[in-house]
């Protein structure tokens, strides 16, 4: 799976497994493996250990990654969680578009 439909930035919500109904913005996009991190989602416990002299170990929560299928786009302009539809604007350019609302992404 090499073509991912959220980009870096994106606002999305999680529709479904632990994680259901939480919003948050993509942080980073795995295309390759077909994975996105969310900010403030499917958050892990990883026990760190100290690497240098002074420096602290311990327990660090972080963001762990989750497939990008389980993850929907929310609509800038209606606020609702929307497939991503493509479509070419006056430039020629290809854009990504609302399905509800026909409102250009970005």
């Amino acid at each position: 799976m090499n073509n991912v439909h959220v980009k870096t930035g994106d606002e999305v919500v999680v529709i479904n497994g632990k994680n259901r109904g939480k919003r948050g913005k993509v942080m980073q996009v795995s295309p390759k493996e077909g994975k996105v991190i969310v900010e403030g989602v499917n958050v892990v416990t990883k026990h760190v250990k100290p690497r240098q002299m002074g420096e602290p170990g311990g327990l660090i929560k972080a963001e762990s990654a989750l497939y990008a299928d389980k993850v929907q786009l929310i609509c800038p302009k209606c606020g609702k969680p929307t497939r991503v539809g493509h479509d070419v604007d006056k430039n020629g350019k290809k854009v990504r578009v609302c399905k509800k609302c026909n409102a250009q992404f970005e």
